[in-house]
């Protein structure tokens, strides 16, 4: 009889928190983004015959309903908690933790993704950089600084599928001029406080002016939890974000071709109103952004084909250019360049990070621009 009432007690009791938390998410006002994983949610779907028939109402539904459950953040960090602390799984969502640092795992290379990307910037130096001085370097990510070979791309094989598309070019190595220590913790960008040497590297082999006596008032701004953060959720300490900058810098402007609005080459109102804090460099993504350095001494000018690694070390180069043009190609068709942009001897640097090569930087690829959205 005992046994009988202490069922019926744990049957209710399962069944009253079944019904609070089915009448919590009723009432829990659904949210657009989700400000940990920098993505938006899904919201609840138009139901229409249509959609009803060909069976996506209900692949939407049951997304929405993930996206939307309540206290969704706290269930994920419970969920890695458990898979590390219990469990004693060496990854989460093929996401690491080493030495208070995250680290993602993109490993095995995807060489089919890296030969469209090397490809495609190999007809871009075919049809528009002729009799030009062309370099390109690739960025490595924070888990090649790891001994555990299971977290590596394979770089030297990256390379190689590069060198056989960029036929004119000169390959440029950065590697040995980073540590694992000048990546933000909890991002997958390196900081800008530590490129004084990747960027006395490229000088040096672009033949530029050598600027490492040049000063600059490292200035920060405070925390920033990077976007691996939110992928995890999982406890670290905030990195801190910085930037650098002198009177060259201050005096510079840009121009935004998207939105066809000058500016400045940082933006710290990012930090107040962006759900990426590193998006005070240069304003973040964007298809296409000049900066103009109205104090050089010359009037030479780089073009920049890049990610968005390239928004932290741009600034850093502008000592040796009157003008810096910054190209995305996730966000605009190279058949559009020579509407916004003149080729005419210019210096030509093409700097991705392996991490951005190995998911093939053209997936998104279109005839315009592409709206830039969270």
């Amino acid at each position: 009889m005992k046994d009988n009432k202490k069922d019926i007690i744990i049957s209710i009791g399962f069944v009253m928190i079944l019904i609070i938390v089915f009448i919590a998410n009723i009432i829990k006002k659904d949210e657009e983004i989700s400000i940990s994983e920098r993505r938006k949610l899904e919201q609840f779907p138009v139901i229409t015959a249509k959609e009803i028939f060909n069976g996506n109402v209900s692949k939407k539904l049951e997304k929405y309903a993930t996206d939307q459950f309540v206290k969704r953040d706290d269930l994920r960090k419970l969920k890695t908690f458990f898979n590390f602390e219990i469990y004693r799984q060496k990854d989460n969502n093929k996401l690491v933790v080493e030495d208070d640092m995250i680290y993602k795992i993109d490993y095995p290379l995807n060489k089919e993704a890296i030969q469209k990307t090397s490809k495609k910037l190999g007809e871009i130096e075919d049809k528009y950089l002729k009799d030009t001085n062309i370099y390109y370097s690739i960025i490595p990510d924070k888990s090649y600084f790891l001994d555990d070979n299971y977290l590596k791309f394979d770089y030297q094989e990256m390379q190689k599928i590069i060198d056989s598309n960029l036929k004119n070019s000169t390959y440029i190595n950065i590697c040995e001029e980073l540590s694992k220590e000048d990546y933000y913790k909890t991002d997958i960008h390196w900081k800008q406080e530590n490129l004084k040497k990747v960027v006395n590297k490229i000088e040096n082999e672009m033949k530029l002016k050598d600027t490492s006596k040049i000063k600059y008032e490292e200035k920060e701004i405070g925390e920033f939890y990077g976007s691996l953060y939110g992928q995890l959720g999982y406890e670290i300490e905030a990195d801190k974000i910085k930037y650098l900058t002198n009177d060259t810098i201050e005096k510079c402007t840009t121009y935004n071709y998207e939105t066809k609005e000058n500016g400045k080459v940082y933006d710290l109102e990012k930090y107040k109103n962006s759900k990426d804090k590193y998006d005070i460099y240069l304003s973040g993504p964007t298809s296409l952004i000049s900066i103009e350095n109205p104090s050089a001494n010359n009037d030479k000018e780089l073009l920049l084909f890049r990610d968005s690694f390239g928004s932290s070390i741009a600034p850093l180069l502008i000592e040796n250019y009157r003008k810096i043009t910054l190209i995305d190609l996730r966000y605009i068709n190279s058949e559009l360049l020579t509407e916004y942009i003149e080729f005419n001897n210019q210096d030509v640097l093409f700097l991705y990070s392996g991490v951005v090569l190995n998911q093939n930087i053209l997936k998104w690829f279109k005839k315009e621009y592409i709206e830039v959205s969270f």
